[in-house]
């Protein structure tokens, strides 16, 4: 016989149920239209799928047999059915974000989960870079929307969602050679002597260096490897708070106290995307998650 649609969610109803009665509750079928239709499948079948007693109906083993591959095509067509509502309601198939390296991506993240149960079969790639290379993938159309610091300038293409402030802090190896030689508070002014280890793009020119101090740094592409090299005693570097906190506090980093000026740099993160781009369904959807967990958060 051919199976349909029907009688596989049939099937497995009074599988799942037990009996005719509770399967045609569940279907908002009669009793005896249910026993009808399971009548019809096991004669086409030339075999019982269930014994039938006084109380309820008991699985043969044909029909535990079957059940596994019917549960895989009645997943399957219910994603299908999912995916046929999605994109009637103009939803792309993949939606493609940016996040600067050195952001903190809780709110981000909670908001795809919200996403993702809304529209299970949505793509969802997430690209981490550079703050240049960021922007410029925003720019040039390769993702829809980034979380990123804004530039001094702000530029009149950029749709701009104030996410999160986070606070840069200048942090160096508990062992490196710089503590040893000082026990007194430094100025800012000696970090310049000091190797700086930079989260910049390994191509594109930095658009904004305020976090620039050392005369001599290297760069790295990736926050985790520019924390591991300060770590490691190779320089020093200007970092998140909330992502280095934990290092702090457990010894491996030192915050350095100046005598001269506060140990921060303010860092505004935004989600950003382009105004003369109009959204696409999954993103403008992401937008309003996320504008509306901000909102939350302030009353």
């Amino acid at each position: 016989m051919n199976f349909n649609s029907e009688n596989i969610e049939l099937f497995l109803t009074v599988l799942d149920t037990g009996s005719f009665s509770a399967a045609a509750r569940k279907l908002s079928r009669v009793p005896s239209a249910v026993s009808m239709a399971i009548a019809n499948i096991e004669a086409e079948l030339g075999y019982h799928l269930f014994e039938r007693t006084h109380r309820k109906v008991i699985p043969t083993s044909a029909a535990l047999a079957l059940e596994p591959q019917a549960r895989i095509i009645a997943e399957q067509l219910r994603l299908l059915g999912t995916h046929a509502y999605e994109l009637s309601l103009g939803l792309e198939s993949k939606l493609k974000i940016g996040v600067v390296s050195d952001a903190n991506t809780d709110l981000l993240l909670k908001a795809i989960k919200q996403l993702a149960d809304k529209f299970p079969l949505l793509n969802i790639e997430i690209i981490t870079a550079p703050q240049d290379d960021i922007l410029n993938l925003l720019y040039t159309e390769n993702i829809s929307l980034c979380l990123a610091g804004s530039d001094l300038n702000i530029k009149m293409r950029e749709s701009l969602q104030l996410v999160m402030n986070e606070t840069l802090v200048a942090t160096i190896s508990v062992d490196h050679p710089f503590l040893k030689q000082k026990n007194k508070l430094i100025s800012i002014e000696e970090l310049i002597n000091i190797r700086q280890i930079v989260v910049a793009s390994t191509e594109l020119n930095m658009q904004d260096s305020r976090s620039i101090v050392g005369a001599m740094y290297w760069k790295t592409n990736n926050l985790q490897t520019a924390i591991n090299m300060v770590e490691a005693g190779l320089g020093w570097g200007n970092f998140p708070l909330s992502l280095v906190k934990e290092k702090i506090e457990q010894g491996h980093l030192v915050q350095l106290d100046f005598k001269n000026t506060k140990n921060y740099l303010p860092l505004s993160i935004y989600l950003i995307w382009l105004q003369d781009k109009p959204l696409s369904k999954a993103a403008r959807e992401l937008v309003q998650t996320i504008q509306s967990s901000l909102s939350k958060l302030t009353h």
